[in-house]
């Protein structure tokens, strides 16, 4: 796929998750979606992100979606990723603001035109795959589906019958109408002429308490400090945001942290099956709080 930026460079890996590959050509990032990602969706979500009115949000894409033997890739922007580090040097205040400004936004603020795929051709697909027919409102964000995925993925090992007892607590994502990421947390988050967001594979309408829910499970889990989880909730309540009440965030919050906890642990149980290592600490905590999920909730009636 780097023949996509530059035929003769040599591509540098930055990541492998899964069946994901990120590689970088130059100053151009590539990304090769995981497999069964849908055209028409990641392509409506690319010219989202491009949009002029979330230009100092996210980082534009420059390419794609294209098809590469099978796989969807996406070129975009190089950006520098937050330095793992001490609490207290964690851009949260940004990351708040950033989130606020970005649920500022409803699906009354854009029309068809603003989110079908017609920039994002590619010889490998005609314009019907790309058409405003296929969606009649923003696409949904694609939370509730990355959750549900991690944890069919669980292999059977120790602690898979905990994350799924846990998620049969878990209630689906509300509807709703404001713009989330989907998926976020702090490395979603790159500085290229200030702080941007990076990963549109779940960009959506849905409800914004999930876009905090990944750090507030890390926060409820004990894996997060607390002073980096108050900083992020101050800095983003401040910015006027709109998906937790201030006099009791957790209203919001403690059902999308629940899910977040079990999508973490899921993940965390698979990787470490695929890798052959054991789980850190962080992750252990994680496996401890779905057990606590199990015990103090009962399953969700599902269809």
């Amino acid at each position: 796929m780097a023949a996509l930026v530059d035929p003769v460079a040599e591509p540098v890996v930055l990541a492998v998750r899964g069946d994901v590959v990120v590689v970088r050509v130059g100053d151009v990032v590539l990304k090769a979606h995981e497999s069964g990602t849908d055209a028409a969706l990641l392509a409506a979500r690319c010219k989202l992100a491009g949009d002029p009115r979330l230009g100092e949000l996210f980082l534009p894409p420059l390419l794609g979606p294209v098809p590469v033997e099978g796989r969807l890739v996406t070129g975009w922007p190089l950006g520098t990723p937050v330095e793992p580090g001490a609490p207290d040097a964690l851009p949260m205040e940004d990351a708040g603001r950033m989130l606020a400004a970005l649920h500022a936004f409803t699906a009354d603020d854009f029309t068809a035109d603003d989110f079908t795929a017609d920039d994002f051709t590619a010889d490998d697909f005609t314009a019907d795959d790309f058409t405003a027919d296929d969606f009649g409102a923003l696409p949904v964000a694609g939370a509730w589906e990355r959750l549900e995925r991690a944890v069919a993925r669980v292999p059977a090992v120790e602690g898979a019958d905990l994350v799924r007892r846990a998620f049969a607590t878990v209630e689906p994502m509300r509807p709703g109408t404001v713009l989330i990421h989907g998926d976020w947390h702090l490395g979603q988050l790159v500085a290229r002429g200030g702080w941007r967001l990076i990963d549109v594979d779940d960009l959506g309408v849905g409800d914004p308490a999930w876009d905090l829910a990944r750090p507030a499970a890390l926060f409820a889990a004990g894996v997060l400090e607390p002073r980096a989880w108050s900083r992020l909730l101050d800095a983003y309540l401040d910015a006027g945001g709109t998906g937790i009440d201030r006099d009791d965030p957790w209203a919001a919050l403690e059902g999308p942290a629940r899910a977040l906890v079990v999508q973490m642990a899921a993940r965390a149980l698979a990787a470490a099956e695929r890798d052959g290592t054991a789980l850190e600490p962080a992750q252990v905590a994680l496996l401890e709080a779905c057990e606590r999920i199990a015990s103090r909730h009962e399953p969700m009636p599902r269809g």
